[in-house]
């Protein structure tokens, strides 16, 4: 899969390279300020790049979070593809987190899907239905059937999925990322036994969401 064993995602070297020739063109011409500003830019980029390594829990029964940051909702929801009650939980990554992305469980994946749309900040909840998306529906061995959408906010205008139809994800594997703040909505089947709260921070790939019973 993309990015193992980067410690920079791959996506950011184009912004790296570009804000590290900025920063060379203003100290050639002798333009202090402004090449401090640039520096520090490019600084602030490789940092929103950063691609650490994860411990990803064993238990096969274990839903992950696909994301780093804070989660802003928690509760039950209907998703329009998988016909059944679900529990929904959203993670909102703020431009301090990592925006690598991985899976939350492993399985096939059945179905994708892609909306455009707005791009309203992912902390309204108006932001579920009209703001751009990208989502995965998933299936692990025994059948039961899981749904993650990345959802593009105000400042993000790309996200980024490796993943397709027929393909197999694996838990804990990075599968995407979304530039420049974003979130992640993960729907569950109604009898997952939650492990998280409203407010919790969690960490892609270690954080237990829930057991799938």
């Amino acid at each position: 899969m993309r990015n193992e064993n980067t410690p920079i995602a791959v996506e950011g070297y184009p912004f790296i390279v570009l804000a590290g020739f900025v920063t060379m063109v203003f100290a050639l011409l002798s333009w202090k300020i402004l090449a401090v500003i640039a520096f520090f830019l490019t600084l602030f980029i490789t940092y929103f790049f950063r691609n650490p390594e994860r411990n990803v829990p064993e238990d096969e029964n274990a839903v992950v979070a696909p994301a780093d940051g804070v989660i802003i909702y928690l509760g039950p929801s209907s998703e329009e593809h998988v016909m059944a009650e679900m529990t929904k939980i959203s993670i909102f990554m703020s431009v301090f987190n990592v925006h690598v992305n991985r899976a939350p469980i492993t399985g096939r994946i059945v179905e994708t899907f892609y909306n455009r749309g707005k791009f309203l900040d992912v902390r309204d909840e108006r932001a579920t239905f009209e703001n751009e998306r990208s989502g995965l529906v998933m299936e692990d061995a025994r059948g039961t059937r899981i749904v993650v959408v990345q959802v593009a906010g105000l400042i993000a205008r790309r996200i980024i999925c490796y993943l397709q139809k027929g393909d197999q994800a694996i838990r804990g594997k990075r599968y995407g990322l979304i530039r420049f703040g974003s979130r992640l909505d993960v729907y569950l089947p109604g009898q997952v036994d939650l492990k998280v709260k409203l407010g919790e921070k969690t960490v892609a790939g270690e954080t237990i969401l829930g057991y799938l019973n």
